[in-house]
Parts: C-alpha cells; structure tokens; sequence
C-alpha cells in the first residue's frame, strides 16, 4: 500500500501535435495531439503511483487550457493551483524518429499564457500546504524572465516552509536561444536550492564549467562529485545512462549518487519503441515515489529506472502506468502475458 504523499508540479500545461508514425512533420495533413510538459508529466505519472499529485500552472481562458486542465484532472492530478490568465497555449510539435533518423522538437511556447504570468501569478500558501516535495524544472526558467522569475518564487516559496525542492536542469538549447536568458546562471541559482538534482555530465559542463572525460558512468561520477562541492544542500544527484543502437532499440540504466555512495540501477533494453519523450520524467516520478514512500536507496533507483524503461512502451508524454507495473519491472524482468 503506497504512503499517499502530497507532491506539487509547477509548469506550463503543453499541447503536443506529433506527425504520425513514421511521417516527418507535414508529411500529411495529420497531427495527433497529446497534453504535456515535463512538469505535468511527472505529476500524472505520481498520481498513477496513489499520491496527492498537484499542478500549479497558467493557461489561456479558452477551450485548449479548459481541455488541458480537464485532461490534468482525469488522471487525478489535484488542478486547483491552474490559474487562467491572457496568452496563448503552448505548443510543441514532434517528428517521431524512425531506422536511424532521430525524433525532432519544435518549440512554439513565445507569448504563452504561462510565459508571461510571472511570478505573482500563484497561490503559494495554498498549492504548498501540506507539501512533502516541489517539483521544478529548468524548461520553465528557459521560457524567458518572466517564467525564470515565477520559478525562483516557487523555489523561495518551498524554501521558507522547509519543502525540499527536487530540480531538473532539463537542459533545452532551443528555449534557451529563443529568450536569451542566461542558462549558466540561472540554472545555477535554481539548483543552489535543490536537495534533489536530475543532472548529467552536460548539465554539468554547462552550470559549472567542468570538463568530464571517461566513460558515461565516470563522467556522471564526476558531475555529482562537482555538484555536491558547488552546492552544500544537494543530497542526491540521478542520471540516465543511455545507449543507442537505433531510434527503436537502445539500451538505459540510471544513476544515483550521494554524498557517500553511488547506486547503479540494472539496464533496462528497450526493444521496439514506442515512444521515448517524457522517459526523464517517469524517472523523476518513480525517484520522488521511492523517497516519500521510506525505500531504500537502491529500491527508489530501480523504480525509478524501472518506470523509465516502461515510458518507451507508451504513446505520448504521460507514462499511463500504475504502481504495480513498475514494481513488477523493478522485481526482474518482464516475463510473459499476465492472464
């Protein structure tokens, strides 16, 4: 029986329009559309795992905010925290990748509703009442000042009621070009206050200027050893280590460090993709899961990875799979039809 936890999201409600399978974007005149964004993605996926998972976010007053929220709430994200203000919808458009052609993104969030709320937008006293986590992401301060401001609110917020802050640097070299933010800096100020950090080698290199050689585990090794010097209350740093023989097989195990250990999950193939875009934020779901339901660190790890690896096998950003089947992956390895 899961421990309900209450765990809060901030992020920008996306609609995804994906060419289909196979077609590169505008092939045909066909786009399927999904709702997502990284914060959201992992609030659903907590929600699937039986915890209190709630969204504070900004959508237009229209029909694809109202639709946005609607989807949020029948997964059983708590959606109360959703403002509605002026501004557009922000869109992502997706080329899946096929054979040895890799899946494209295409941003167009400029001028969103959520970009341009800032950061009085939110209700912090009541999204963060009885909070065990906030959940943040580095997309949201690449979406211009106005954004990177509203994350620095949620992070003060969380820090001046003692919720620890678990931060994604979610790296977007797109967003970033585009509003002409500062990532080294503000990445940096944002992960001065996390407790928990999805960080990677890059991520590394980039926030705090450390070049890593070796193999994808030392380079990890190293990035956690420089995170943990450069900001004295981060706790743990994770990672995935992936693989790549081809869009729809490849291979992922994930990291964890401490300040006095490191933790590798078991490698997880993924034979025949499905879909790998939000992979990271089923990681951070399952991560977040483990630590407010008391696991062990290598059991949080292997959920973690476990709920990864199940992500590829879903269509869209959302991982729609509950609890039962991550631990059973997390056990061992997948076995035959359950009749």
């Amino acid at each position: 029986m899961t421990e309900r936890a209450r765990i809060v999201c901030f992020g920008e409600l996306l609609l995804r329009l994906s060419a289909p399978d196979g077609e590169r974007l505008m092939q045909s005149p066909t786009l399927v559309v999904h709702v997502g964004g990284s914060e959201a993605n992992v609030a659903v996926s907590l929600a699937r795992f039986g915890h209190d998972a709630a969204i504070v976010s900004v959508v237009p007053d229209n029909e694809l905010g109202a639709a946005a929220i609607a989807e949020m709430r029948r997964h059983g994200v708590a959606t109360d925290g959703i403002a509605r203000g002026p501004g557009r919808m922000g869109l992502y458009f997706l080329t899946p990748g096929a054979v040895s052609r890799p899946a494209s993104v295409l941003y167009d969030r400029a001028g969103s509703a959520f970009a341009l709320a800032g950061p009085g937008a939110d209700d912090w006293a009541s999204a963060l009442s009885g909070a065990s986590w906030l959940n943040l992401s580095g997309i949201t301060s690449a979406l211009g000042e106005q954004a990177a401001a509203a994350n620095r609110r949620a992070a003060s917020e969380a820090a001046s009621r003692g919720i620890p802050v678990a931060f994604d640097c979610n790296y977007r070299k797109q967003l970033w070009a585009t509003s002409g933010g500062d990532a080294r800096r503000t990445l940096h100020a944002m992960l001065a206050g996390a407790r928990l950090a999805f960080l990677d080698d890059r991520d590394a290199a980039l926030i705090l200027g450390v070049q890593l050689t070796g193999s994808a585990l030392e380079r990890r090794r190293a990035a956690a050893t420089a995170a943990f010097s450069a900001f004295p209350e981060l706790e743990r740093v994770c990672s995935t280590i992936r693989d790549v023989d081809s869009v729809d097989r490849q291979r992922i195990t994930c990291v964890m460090h401490t300040r006095t250990r490191e933790l590798v999950s078991r490698t997880h193939t993924l034979d025949g993709i499905v879909d790998r875009v939000g992979a990271g934020d089923a990681f951070t779901a399952g991560v977040l899961h483990g630590l407010v339901s008391g696991h062990d660190e290598q059991r949080t790890l292997e959920v973690g990875a476990a709920a990864a690896a199940l992500k590829h096998s879903i269509c869209g950003d959302f991982n729609l799979v509950d609890l039962a089947d991550v631990e059973r992956l997390a056990d061992g390895p997948a076995g035959d039809i359950r009749r």
